[in-house]
């Protein structure tokens, strides 16, 4: 009987780690590298396997290992409950100053499958002496509060290998764990320089994966700039339908390959009962190649997003068939798409770094949103103000 009720209570709690793995997958894999999502879907794999043979103590020996492996992926974050407050702060402060608030919901823009049109973390190297009296208490968190910038320098907490680990998935987006002798210390996931197979090499002007540093040693020094806050116009798409190129906002309840009960935000591609293929660096729509509205123009162009700015990387196939729907994915100029009348297609403008319908396939018209109207926070950002 007690061994009966020990297997039982094993189970539920395997299950309830293989639960969050699978969370965390399916969260953060469009930013995660191959060499992570290797690592977690070998753990998934054993303690799967574990689960289903039922034997104890290989179900507590995986779960275990797996546990660690989410722990590595997900460290705790510091100072989280003083961010989830300011968050919350600015967010209530810019909804009681909008225009009609009630008609308009805030969304943070969580990754960089938007760049260049929108940022999500993201940071530029610079050099600790370029530090200023506002980069120093209590100034910098004023700075930061009306730029969103923040400069950090990152020294060797300890003497040591520098090891470069899976990047946070969940509880620390857009970082990565750089340890040094088994001390932590967080750099923004664009400082770290990779190789064609997007293993990590080095920091930008900083220390490379492997070497050997002492305690006070620079790391890594850089502005950390937050994502884009933008408001989402919940009424509009009452009055109209939705229009090609427009940012749009969905839910991911019901799209199986997606974490439910969240948001994303995407470019609206592809409208219903239309017939979508991608030949780089163009969209092509019912076999036209679409050059309406400019923005989307632009990105087929590859052209800057603003005079001086970064540039698009044009319309692309996903290139990969390990996530692939047929008739609803593109992975190569020679797939179709063909949408239902109650379906939509969404792109990420950074279209090398974007987890999309070109892989998980149409959005249902029932989980849209509204479209991303205006960017109003960080406020000195170059691209506040209206989206296109």
């Amino acid at each position: 009987m007690m061994t009966y009720l020990k297997r039982r209570k094993v189970r539920k709690q395997l299950k309830a780690v293989l639960h969050s793995a699978q969370t965390l997958r399916c969260s953060r894999e469009d930013i995660m590298n191959a060499g992570e999502l290797a690592l977690l879907g070998e753990h998934q794999n054993n303690a799967a396997a574990a689960y289903r043979a039922g034997d104890v103590a290989t179900m507590e020996a995986k779960g275990a290992e797996l546990e660690a492996c989410l722990n590595k992926l997900n460290p705790p974050k510091p100072m989280a409950g003083f961010r989830e407050n300011f968050d919350v702060l600015v967010v209530a402060i810019s909804v009681a100053m909008a225009f009609r608030a009630y008609f308009y919901q805030p969304f943070k823009i969580p990754t960089g499958s938007m760049q260049p049109t929108l940022y999500g973390i993201h940071s530029e190297t610079r050099s600790p002496d370029s530090a200023t009296l506002l980069d120093r208490q209590p100034l910098k968190f004023f700075k930061w509060l009306a730029t969103g910038e923040s400069l950090n320098v990152v020294r060797a907490k300890a003497s040591g290998t520098v090891h470069f680990m899976p990047s946070d998935s969940s509880k620390k987006p857009g970082y990565v764990p750089v340890v040094v002798a088994g001390v932590p210390h967080y750099v923004p996931s664009d400082a770290v320089e990779t190789d064609e197979y997007r293993r990590p090499l080095r920091l930008k002007n900083g220390a490379s994966n492997g070497a050997v540093v002492k305690e006070g040693d620079l790391l890594w020094c850089g502005a950390v700039i937050s994502g884009d806050f933008v408001f989402v116009n919940r009424w509009l798409w009452n009055f109209r339908h939705p229009r090609r190129g427009e940012i749009m906002v969905f839910s991911t309840n019901g799209i199986t390959a997606l974490q439910q009960g969240t948001h994303y935000i995407k470019r609206m591609t592809g409208l219903p009962n239309e017939s979508i293929r991608i030949k780089a660096p163009d969209l092509i729509v019912d076999g036209k190649i679409v050059r309406e509205p400019a923005r989307m123009a632009q990105i087929a162009g590859r052209e800057p997003v603003r005079f001086g700015g970064p540039a698009y990387s044009g319309f692309n196939p996903s290139g990969t068939r390990q996530v692939f729907l047929p008739g609803k994915s593109l992975a190569d100029e020679n797939d179709l798409v063909k949408l239902k009348g109650d379906q939509y297609y969404a792109m990420g403008d950074n279209s090398f770094n974007s987890f999309d319908s070109r892989y998980w396939g149409p959005v249902p018209e029932r989980n849209l949103l509204g479209p991303a109207t205006v960017v109003y926070w960080p406020f000195t950002s170059p691209r506040v103000g209206r989206i296109r």
